[in-house]
C-alpha cells in the first residue's frame, strides 16, 4: 500500500513511518516544510508538501493522488494556541475526510484521544476543551461517512521505548502509551480490513498487539 501520513512529521507519524516502510508499503509523508523532506526520506517516507491550515480539501485530494489509505495523525499541539486545535486537529481531518473520498481512497484511520466523548468539566482550561472538542467532532464526522474507518483512541502518550504490549477496546480506561506502540498499532490495523468501523481505546497493557487485536474484534 502507498499510506498518505496527514502530520506526516508528527512524533507518531515519524516512528509509523519505518514499520510501514519495514512492511513493503511507501509511506507518503504529508509536510508542510521542505526542510524537513531529508530526516522523513532517511525514514523511509516519501515526501509531498501540504499546509495543513491554509489548503483546501483538493489539495488534500491531490496529495493524496496514487494512494490506497490515509492516516490522520496531525496535531496542534501543546502550544495553547486554541484556534490551531480548530484548523489542525478538527478541520484538517474533515479536509482530509473531503480528499479522501474525492482521491478515491476507502480506507482512513484516524488518530484521536480517549475519552473525548466524555463530557469537559467546567474546570478544565479553554487549550484542553478546545482540544477534546475538536478531536470529538472530528471523530464523529469520521463515523458519519461510508469510508472504511478506524479510529484509534490513546491515552496519555509517553516516549518510553515500545513495549509491544497494549490493551485495545472500546471502554478500555484512561492509562499511559508509548508513542511507538501508538504508531505500531496504527501499522496493524491498517492490514487488518476486520478493524473497519472500529473506534477503540488504546493504552498499555499485557498482550501483545496482534493478540489485543484479535480481542477487540471478538469481545473478552
Amino acid at each position: 500500500m502507498r499510506v498518505a501520513i496527514v502530520g506526516g512529521h508528527g512524533q507518531i507519524a515519524r516512528l509509523l513511518h519505518p514499520l510501514l516502510a519495514g512492511a513493503g508499503h511507501q509511506p507518503v509523508a504529508l509536510v508542510r516544510k521542505e526542510e524537513q523532506r531529508g530526516h522523513l526520506e532517511s525514514l523511509g517516507a516519501e515526501v509531498r508538501l501540504l499546509d495543513i491550515e491554509r489548503e483546501d480539501a483538493a489539495a488534500f485530494a491531490r496529495s493524496f493522488e496514487d494512494c490506497h489509505a490515509v492516516v490522520f495523525a496531525a496535531g496542534g499541539g501543546p502550544d495553547g494556541n486554541v484556534e490551531r486545535k480548530r484548523t489542525v486537529d478538527l478541520e484538517g481531518s474533515l479536509k482530509s475526510i473531503d480528499g479522501a473520498r474525492s482521491a478515491g481512497i476507502q480506507r482512513f484511520v484516524q488518530v484521536s484521544a480517549i475519552d473525548v466523548d466524555n463530557p469537559v468539566g467546567d474546570d478544565v482550561g479553554e487549550v484542553w476543551k478546545a482540544y477534546v472538542e475538536a478531536k470529538r467532532d472530528a471523530d464523529a464526522a469520521l463515523r458519519a461517512t461510508d469510508l472504511d474507518w478506524t479510529i484509534i483512541r490513546p491515552g496519555r502518550l509517553t516516549d518510553d521505548e515500545p513495549s509491544g504490549l497494549v490493551t485495545i477496546g472500546e471502554d478500555v480506561p484512561r492509562a499511559p502509551v508509548p508513542r511507538a506502540d501508538v504508531a505500531a498499532v496504527l501499522a496493524a490495523v491498517l492490514e487488518r480490513p476486520q478493524t473497519t468501523g472500529r473506534q477503540w481505546n488504546l493504552v498499555g497493557g499485557e498482550d501483545t498487539i496482534a493478540h489485543a487485536i484479535d480481542r477487540a474484534l471478538t469481545g473478552p
